[in-house]
C-alpha cells in the first residue's frame, strides 16, 4: 500500500476520547487510510513526517466565528488555520449573508462585529451571486477554501430579507403571514441544503450600523414568541441546532431560551446559548451554569452553554468597544459616527454626569464590570499614562473621577489611545471547572470579528496547555484524550458534521502539536494587517512553535508559522453539510 503522506511515531488521539498511543498514520487523497502500531512502508511516499514527541490530533473545530465576510474574499482564513483550526462555523449571533443584500449586510455586521462597514458592503456586493442557501453553498465551494465550513442561518438575515431592515427593527411591526411563511421556507431550504441550524439573538447591546436604522438592536431581538416558536418548531422536527444569545438583563429571556430545549409534549430542541461564563460583573453567575445545564438535560433537553475557555480579555481604541453599548451614555457616544460630534458630546458636562451615573450603577446584570481601575492603558501619544489604569490617571490628576480621566484621554487622543481589560473568565479555578463540564461547549472565539477589540483564534491550544500543565503538576482535571475530544469529536458529533475524528476512513484533517511549545507565549499579543480591510491591524495571539503541521483534506497547508503555497490558492476545505436526517 502506498501513501501520499506518512506521519511517524506521534502520540495519536482519535478525537473520540479513546486512549492515545504512539502510532504511524498513513494518508491517501483526502482520507486517513491507516493508523498502525507498526511502522508503515515508506516506499514511494513523497511526504514522510517525523512526529516523535509530538501529538497528532484531529483538526480542531471553531463553533463560533464571524468569518461570513472575510471568507468571501480571503477564503484561506489563515489566522485560524495557523492555530490548528480546520473547521469553522459561520452564521453566528443571528447574522449571515445568505439572503440580505450588501448594504443591509454592512449595517448588520459593521457595528455589532466591528468589521468596517464599507468593506462588508464591498465584499458582499462584489462576490454575491446567490439567492438561496443552496446557491450560497455552491458559491462557497467554488472558492479556494482553506478550512472546512459549516453554517448556521441567521435569524436577522432572513427577517431583514423578508421584512426590510426598517420594518424588521420596529417594535410595533409584526411579520405578515406571507413574511412569516417566507422566513420559515428560507429556514427549511437552508436545512435541506445542509445548514446545521439557525442562530438567533436577544442581547440588546448589539446595535445596527449605517444611517437608516442606526443604533437599533438586531432584527432578531424584535421577534415575538410566536415567530420564534414557529422557527424553532422547524429545528425541532429536523433535530437541528438553535444557537442563541439571551438578553442577560432579562430573567424571562434567559428562562425562555434555556427552557426551549425541553422536549415535554414535543421534540426537544438542540440549544446552545452564548455565555461569558465567569463574569467579573456578576461573580455568582458561574455557580448556576452547570446545574442549569444538568437539570435541563435530565428533564429531556439537549442544552449546552457556549463558553470561551480562556480569559475574555478585550482591547479598545478610545471608546470604540462593544461593551459601551450596554448602557445609555456609552451607546449615545457610539451612535455618533462623526468624530467631531462625538468629541463635543464627551466634553459636555451634562453628558459626563450621565456617564458617571451609569458607571457608578453597580447592580443588575451586565457584561462589563465598569471599573476603570481595572483598565490598563497600553498605548498612547502621552507616554506618561502608558501602563497605568484610568483610575490611577484620575488620582494623579487631583482625584479626577475615573470617567472624566477616561473621557479626557479619549477626547485628546481618540483611537490612538489603546487600553485593555478582562471582563470574564479571569479566575483559573472556574476555567478549569467549566472546561470539564459536559454542559459546556468550548468555543465562542469570535474569529473574524472585533479585529481591534477581541478574538481568540488560538483558544484550543490554550485549553490544551491548561490541561497539559495540570497533568504535569499532578492536579489533572481532565485527561488529554478527553480534552482533545472536547475540541474535536464532541463538537462535530453534536452539530452533526463530518469532522473531528482521526481514524481510518475519516477525512484527513489533522494537526501536529509540539507540547514543548505549549507555554506562556500562547498569550503573547501581536497584530497582523488584514489586506482585505485596507491592512487594518488585527489583534491576535501568536505562538508559531506550538503547531508543527496542519493538514486539511490530506494536504499540508501550514506549519511552523508559515503557510504552504496551496493555502488559499487551491480548495482544501469543503462545505460540511449536516448529517442529521
Amino acid at each position: 500500500m502506498s501513501y501520499d503522506t506518512i506521519i511517524k511515531s506521534g502520540r495519536w488521539f482519535d478525537g473520540a476520547g479513546s486512549p492515545s498511543a504512539t502510532r504511524h498514520i498513513g494518508l491517501r487523497g483526502d482520507r486517513v487510510v491507516t493508523v498502525s502500531a507498526d511502522p508503515l512502508d515508506e516506499t514511494g511516499c513523497p511526504n514522510v513526517i517525523e512526529a516523535a514527541g509530538k501529538w497528532v490530533v484531529p483538526g480542531m473545530i471553531d463553533i463560533h466565528t464571524h468569518y461570513d465576510i472575510e471568507v468571501l474574499k480571503t477564503p484561506a482564513l489563515t489566522e485560524s488555520v495557523r492555530h490548528g483550526i480546520t473547521t469553522v462555523l459561520l452564521g453566528s449571533c443571528s447574522l449571515s449573508t445568505v439572503h440580505v443584500g450588501a448594504t443591509d449586510a454592512g449595517d448588520l455586521f459593521g457595528r455589532v462585529e466591528a468589521i468596517p462597514r464599507r468593506h462588508v458592503i464591498e465584499a458582499v456586493d462584489e462576490v454575491k451571486t446567490w439567492q438561496s442557501a443552496g446557491e450560497y453553498i455552491t458559491a462557497l465551494e467554488e472558492l479556494p477554501l482553506g478550512p472546512n465550513i459549516a453554517a448556521m442561518l441567521g435569524h436577522s438575515d432572513i427577517r431583514t430579507a423578508q421584512m426590510g431592515l426598517d420594518r424588521a427593527t420596529r417594535k410595533e411591526v409584526r411579520p405578515t403571514p406571507a413574511e412569516q411563511a417566507a422566513m420559515e421556507a428560507a429556514l427549511t431550504e437552508a436545512l435541506d441544503a445542509g445548514f446545521v441550524g439557525m442562530s438567533a439573538q436577544q442581547l440588546l447591546f448589539d446595535k445596527i450600523d449605517g444611517d437608516t436604522c442606526r443604533s437599533r438592536t438586531l432584527p432578531s431581538t424584535y421577534a415575538k414568541a410566536r415567530e420564534r416558536r414557529r422557527l424553532n418548531a422547524i429545528l425541532r422536527r429536523r433535530r437541528r441546532v438553535l444557537q442563541a444569545g439571551p438578553d442577560i438583563a432579562s430573567v424571562r429571556s434567559i428562562a425562555a431560551m434555556t427552557l426551549s430545549s425541553l422536549g415535554i409534549f414535543r421534540k426537544r430542541l438542540k440549544t446552545t446559548l452564548l455565555s461569558a461564563a465567569d463574569i467579573k460583573a456578576n461573580p455568582a453567575l458561574v455557580y448556576i451554569m452547570g446545574p442549569i445545564a444538568r437539570a435541563l438535560n435530565a428533564l429531556g433537553g439537549d442544552f449546552r452553554w457556549q463558553h470561551l475557555p480562556v480569559p475574555f480579555e478585550v482591547y479598545a481604541d478610545g471608546i470604540d468597544l462593544v461593551i459601551f453599548e450596554e448602557f445609555g451614555s456609552g451607546a449615545a457616544a457610539l451612535h455618533l459616527a462623526d468624530q467631531v460630534e462625538r468629541n463635543a458630546l464627551m466634553q459636555d458636562e451634562s453628558y459626563r454626569r450621565r456617564f458617571r451615573k451609569d458607571y457608578d450603577a453597580k447592580f443588575g446584570m451586565r457584561v462589563w464590570h465598569r471599573d476603570f481601575f481595572d483598565a490598563e492603558i497600553v498605548s498612547c501619544p502621552d507616554d506618561s499614562v502608558i501602563g497605568k489604569t484610568f483610575g490611577q490617571v484620575g488620582l494623579e490628576r487631583g482625584g479626577t473621577h475615573p470617567v472624566d480621566a477616561f473621557l479626557d484621554l479619549v477626547v485628546a487622543h481618540g483611537t490612538k489611545l489603546r487600553w485593555r481589560t478582562t471582563i470574564s473568565n479571569h479566575r483559573p479555578k472556574f476555567l478549569t471547572k467549566l472546561g470539564a463540564d459536559p454542559g459546556v461547549q468550548l468555543g465562542f472565539s469570535d474569529a473574524g470579528a472585533h479585529l481591534r477589540n477581541m478574538a481568540f483564534y488560538n483558544f484550543g491550544l490554550r485549553f490544551l496547555r491548561r490541561v497539559h500543565d495540570a497533568e504535569r503538576a499532578g492536579t489533572p482535571f481532565l485527561s488529554l484524550e478527553r480534552a482533545v475530544h472536547r475540541l474535536t469529536g464532541e463538537l462535530a458529533d453534536w452539530y452533526g458534521i463530518d469532522a473531528g475524528h482521526l481514524r481510518p476512513g475519516e477525512r484527513a484533517d489533522l494537526v501536529i502539536i509540539d507540547p514543548a511549545h505549549l507555554d506562556d507565549s500562547l498569550d503573547a499579543y501581536a497584530e497582523s494587517p488584514v489586506a482585505q480591510y485596507d491592512n487594518l491591524s488585527r489583534m491576535v495571539n501568536r505562538n508559531d512553535g506550538a503547531v508543527s503541521a496542519v493538514f486539511i483534506g490530506g494536504k499540508y497547508v501550514f506549519g511552523d508559522g508559515t503557510a504552504a503555497p496551496i493555502l488559499g490558492t487551491d480548495r482544501t476545505g469543503r462545505f460540511l453539510r449536516s448529517q442529521v436526517r
